[in-house]
């Protein structure tokens, strides 16, 4: 008999926790940050009652919503005794036929990145995906041009399988967007 496996959404540096009402105003400053709407692929502001209404229903089940979205906590260090929320981590076209999802990430306080946080994150939303939702693939779609996130990515094993040309506007020009996937070792497999 083997012993069960344990499941946590952290390690000993960061949390992935679900949103809470507390969160509305952080999400506010976020998703109305122009820097961020070209990977949001948003072209106008969200409303406090918008967001307020989507962490309301952010406790949907997946099979629900189709998606969901984990705030990213780093945890207390020696040098900064406080939990910090720092970006956000989002599930979403969830696929259950076909037991696949798309994955975006977001390390939004610019001090907090380029120190690994978005590749814990995203190695314990990869575990998530595939041991607990028990899917096939992740993948993600990165603009061509976004070569911090191509390489994050990468490092975590996924593979650019292809490229739809022209496919951001730039102000002035068209950027293309390259699609990556992360498909479960057959080993680990279960049908």
């Amino acid at each position: 008999m083997t012993p069960e496996k344990t499941f946590h959404l952290e390690n000993d540096q960061i949390l992935l926790r679900a949103i809470e009402p507390e969160d509305l105003e952080l999400l506010y400053r976020w998703e109305n940050d122009p820097e961020i709407w070209t990977v949001s692929n948003t072209l106008t502001p969200f409303s406090r009652f918008v967001l307020k209404q989507y962490i309301e229903n952010s406790h949907l089940d997946i099979f629900q919503s189709g998606q969901v979205r984990f705030m990213i906590d780093r945890k207390p260090a020696p040098s900064d005794p406080k939990v910090k929320t720092i970006g956000t981590i989002d599930l979403f076209d969830f696929d259950p036929q076909n037991l696949r999802i798309g994955v975006g990430i977001l390390i939004k306080e610019k001090e907090e990145r380029e120190k690994g946080y978005a590749g814990q994150s995203l190695e314990i939303i990869i575990d998530y995906c595939f041991s607990v939702l028990l899917l096939h693939q992740v993948y993600c779609n990165i603009p061509a041009g976004n070569l911090q996130s191509i390489r994050l990515f990468q490092s975590r094993g996924f593979v650019e399988t292809g490229r739809k040309k022209d496919w951001l506007r730039k102000a002035d020009k068209w950027e293309d967007e390259l699609i990556f996937q992360l498909i479960k070792p057959v080993s680990e497999t279960v049908l």
